[in-house]
């Protein structure tokens, strides 16, 4: 029953969570008051970000607490280098709570500046 359990958890965190190719990314974060969060390291954010984009680094021991002081009830936009912490981060915060998660298919390496 437990398993039955944790499996039905998981397909409903992932009803809270998009995976967007970076046109769709892009056209959803422009125009509009977002959470648009990268959740790289300082430096990672520091040498390129996407503009408007708050860094809250994944892999930090403050990334939850960070987090809550974000609208659970907003849409939040996530991006990385590659998508992987972004992809567990969406997963962190579907659990906590987040009712809308956007992540960056293939993270900022496919990001392109001159859509």
């Amino acid at each position: 029953m437990s398993l039955f359990r944790s499996i039905l958890g998981k397909i409903k965190q992932n009803d809270k969570i998009e995976v967007l190719s970076a046109v769709d990314f892009k056209s959803k974060i422009s125009g509009s008051d977002v959470q648009l969060v990268d959740v790289r390291t300082a430096q990672e954010y520091e040498n390129w970000h996407i503009e408007g984009a708050i860094n809250v680094n994944f892999y930090s021991n403050s990334f939850e607490k960070e987090m809550e002081k974000f609208d659970k009830m907003k849409p939040v936009f996530l991006y990385c280098r590659s998508g992987h912490r972004s992809r567990l981060a969406s997963y962190k915060l579907a659990s906590k709570g987040f009712n809308s998660l956007y992540d960056l298919k293939g993270g900022i390496l496919k990001w392109d500046y001159h859509q």
